[in-house]
């Protein structure tokens, strides 16, 4: 069975801490108005993107070694539809008590280029709890551990390509990528394919967040239109009355409205 494990924070090199956000917001700044100029279209994630100072030794330098796909799977994990229990895609209910937080429902549709729903695909979701904090062995920044939020969850598309979850709003954290660095509110998500080698990773922002110009992560795509496209849309449809609010974010795997992925090079 698949298992989603709680990411911590990005780490950085040793002497990241030395810069500072003013540093920082002006490589940012910097990288935006040289791709302004260039008249080009990126779309993607820069894999190597100064400002983001660990990127360099987070991404590929050398060519992909190729592997026999069908050895691969057989030490993979397997999983069918009746592995995956309804309830876990609930993350507030996954300990006796209730989680501190904001509850809020998120919801949309995993579709291809085509506009067409994905259908019975493995969507896993993990995040910090409203404080901001991991449940994992290297954050140790100073907010509280929820015992009653462990921030992961999952659940497989219907035939219509909707996902649907209800957790908790989780808090910005801080970072070792420079001094005062601070990461957006964010939820991971992992979208899978017909096979676990077909893993897709991607982060889901929340509307008008004073970060974002701040972020090296979110300001590694150079195009406003596809970050915009990591950002989910509140919607009072999916808000539940003296319950939740709600948010909508479709993930398109393909075409020229796809999702930008972590995985992908510029």
């Amino acid at each position: 069975m698949a298992a989603v494990t709680p990411s911590s924070p990005p780490v950085a090199s040793s002497d990241a801490a030395a810069s500072t956000q003013e540093e920082i917001s002006a490589e940012i700044d910097q990288l935006s108005r040289e791709y302004a100029a260039s008249g080009r279209v990126e779309e993607r994630v820069r894999l190597d993107y100064p400002p983001y100072r660990s990127s360099v030794l987070r991404h590929p330098t050398k060519d992909p070694h190729h592997a026999d796909p069908e050895g691969i799977e057989l030490w993979a994990p397997v999983f069918g539809q009746r592995d995956v229990d309804p309830l876990e895609a609930d993350l507030t209910i996954q300990h006796r008590g209730e989680p501190i937080g904001e509850r809020l429902v998120v919801t949309g549709r995993v579709l291809d280029g085509e506009g067409r729903p994905v259908r019975h695909q493995l969507v896993e979701v993990w995040q910090a709890n409203a404080g901001g904090r991991y449940i994992h062995k290297r954050d140790q920044h100073p907010a509280p551990i929820d015992p009653s939020f462990t921030g992961v969850g999952r659940c497989l598309t219907d035939a219509d390509g909707w996902y649907r979850f209800t957790t908790i709003k989780p808090g910005p954290y801080p970072w070792k990528n420079h001094r005062n660095a601070w990461r957006p509110a964010h939820i991971h998500f992992s979208v899978f394919g017909r096979e676990f080698t077909q893993r897709l990773v991607t982060q889901m922002y929340f509307p008008g967040d004073p970060l974002f110009a701040l972020d090296p992560i979110y300001q590694a795509i150079t195009d406003q239109a596809a970050r915009d496209r990591l950002v989910a849309t509140y919607d009072h449809g999916v808000t539940t009355h003296e319950w939740s609010t709600g948010y909508r974010w479709d993930i398109v795997l393909t075409g020229s409205h796809r999702t930008p992925f972590e995985e992908e090079s510029a």
